[in-house]
């Protein structure tokens, strides 16, 4: 269901979905249509861009978790951009940002991506740090 409050934009055959300047249980239930939707379209790899994204709560991070989950077990992956520094230390306190590929803009997460499936994985296989 894409009510238009989060379209999915393809860019470079990779669709890529904006994230709200807060993602929290409000609407976390409606960015999760989105990439539903755009996983049901037969998109593996997807891009959320977070860059305006200044909160996110437990239940936006719950989401990109499961989302992540999903898009792996399809052969893809998740790439979000984000730059607000609040994000980021919520990803680090909870370990999040071991689990989910993760760059500092969307030109940077679009670089990872590609729409094949397949985020083009680190030289270190894409080992996820422990």
């Amino acid at each position: 269901m894409d009510d238009g409050r989060f379209p999915v934009e393809v860019t470079g055959g990779v669709p890529v979905v904006a994230a709200p300047e807060e993602l929290d249980v409000t609407n976390a239930p409606q960015l999760g249509a989105a990439l539903a939707s755009a996983v049901a379209d037969g998109h593996a790899t997807l891009v959320v861009d977070m860059s305006r994204t200044r909160f996110c709560d437990c239940s936006g991070l719950h989401l990109l978790l499961a989302v992540r989950d999903r898009t792996r077990a399809d052969g893809g992956d998740l790439v979000l951009a984000i730059s607000g520094k609040a994000v980021l230390r919520l990803f680090e306190i909870t370990g999040a940002d071991h689990m989910i590929r993760h760059c500092a803009s969307l030109e940077d997460a679009l670089a990872q991506a590609s729409p094949t499936g397949q985020a083009a994985l680190p030289a270190d296989g894409g080992k996820i740090p422990r």
